[in-house]
């Protein structure tokens, strides 16, 4: 999320509420009622603070060797303004005296299934202005939130999946973009939840060549300080989608991001006891696990999102989802048979979306669109073979200049 103007010292939410927020040592003020019903994240400077939301929405740096790291050019929103940034931590709060973590993610008990899709079938029609709480959607928070019936200013970034669908029905004039090579999945996703909704009209496909990976990667390096083909292949479609919006005249950009952190999307989470990719042997606890890359996530695609000049509209990641998607008990987060429960009902239950789209599964972005294939195949057209340690990696920073 871009501050409100290029002198700003807070994004947002209120200072006021967030000051509040960290005396009370509240994690999620927007779910408590302490803050806004959208509030989403916020960041910047307190006065002699430097501050960051529990899940890092709002991105903040200071300066390594800075003696007060709150003073006017020893901090930023973004890391390419600074010599030697280095990230304010999630839930932290930075002063010249060091680094104090305030805020803590969490960890409530399981609610009994039935309580627990309710409140999570509020909050998310909430958060996309589809149900009763849609009146609440005008508050400021520039996170997350919209108008029930959205402003000229907001695009989908669409993919044709269960997260960016549901989002696109929180936005029933914007329009909606997906990236990717001829004849990737996320393409031919896209377009058939858009023709399932009835939007095919409002469905802009951002077809990419080689030429613009290769153009594209020195900016999303710039963007984000990150080099990694994982990171660089994740963020480059984001980047891309947001220029063209902005291109076009949007200044924000509305986001599945989170869900799949929060309602059991990943493989991983369906039986942790026998993946070694996590550490719990349950899937609340795999759950919780992919909950808490969120900040680091977040730090890569609002970096880049902010370099193509537009803002980042997040409605599953408002307190209040956040809130409700921690006490999903698991069987409404994933089993051997399906992920994201709660998430599907949701979508198929209240706001009524084809099933086409509820049921859609979703590829990584870097396999979706087909990035990580063809930034693989040019790093090999350049010589990088792939017996080469990080070869995908050694070409990015070629094209970066390195």
């Amino acid at each position: 999320m871009a501050p409100d103007h290029p002198h700003s010292s807070f994004c947002g939410a209120d200072p006021d509420t967030v000051r509040n927020a960290l005396a009370a040592r509240d994690p999620l003020p927007g779910a408590s009622g302490l803050g806004p019903a959208t509030m989403g994240g916020f960041g910047g400077r307190l006065g002699d603070r430097l501050v960051r939301d529990v899940l890092g929405r709002q991105p903040v740096y200071s300066e390594a060797d800075a003696a007060d790291p709150t003073a006017d050019g020893a901090w930023a929103f973004a890391p390419g303004e600074l010599a030697d940034p280095v990230v304010v931590p999630p839930g932290g709060v930075r002063t010249a005296d060091g680094d104090e973590g305030v805020l803590t993610l969490p960890e409530p008990p399981a609610r009994e299934p039935e309580a627990a899709m309710a409140a999570v079938t509020d909050a998310i029609t909430g958060a996309l202005g589809v149900g009763d709480d849609a009146d609440s959607a005008g508050d400021s928070d520039a996170v997350a939130t919209h108008d029930a019936d959205p402003a000229d200013d907001v695009a989908v970034a669409f993919s044709g999946g269960i997260d960016s669908t549901l989002v696109a029905s929180g936005f029933s004039n914007a329009p909606l973009y997906v990236v990717g090579f001829e004849g990737c999945h996320d393409i031919a996703a896209a377009r058939d939840a858009a023709a399932a909704m009835g939007r095919s009209d409002d469905l802009t496909v951002i077809e990419l060549t080689h030429d613009d990976l290769i153009d594209a990667v020195p900016r999303v390096a710039a963007a984000t300080g990150r080099t990694n083909p994982m990171d660089v292949t994740i963020a480059l479609p984001l980047l891309v989608v947001a220029e063209r919006a902005a291109a076009d005249g949007y200044s924000r950009l509305a986001l599945g991001q989170g869900a799949d952190e929060l309602f059991g999307g990943y493989s991983k989470v369906v039986e942790p006891s026998e993946d070694h990719r996590v550490d719990s042997d349950t899937v609340r606890g795999a759950v919780r696990e992919t909950i808490e890359t969120l900040p680091g996530q977040l730090e890569r695609d609002v970096c880049g999102l902010s370099a193509a000049g537009v803002d980042p509209v997040t409605p599953f990641l408002q307190d209040r989802v956040v809130d409700a998607a921690l006490r999903l008990p698991g069987e409404l987060l994933a089993t051997p048979e399906a992920r994201k429960i709660a998430l599907r009902r949701v979508a198929r239950e209240t706001v009524g979306l084809p099933e086409t789209a509820a049921s859609a599964d979703k590829k990584a972005v870097q396999y979706g669109t087909y990035v990580s294939r063809e930034l693989d195949r040019l790093a090999r057209q350049a010589g990088y073979k792939r017996r080469m340690d990080d070869h995908v990696g050694q070409y990015i920073r070629e094209l970066c200049g390195d």
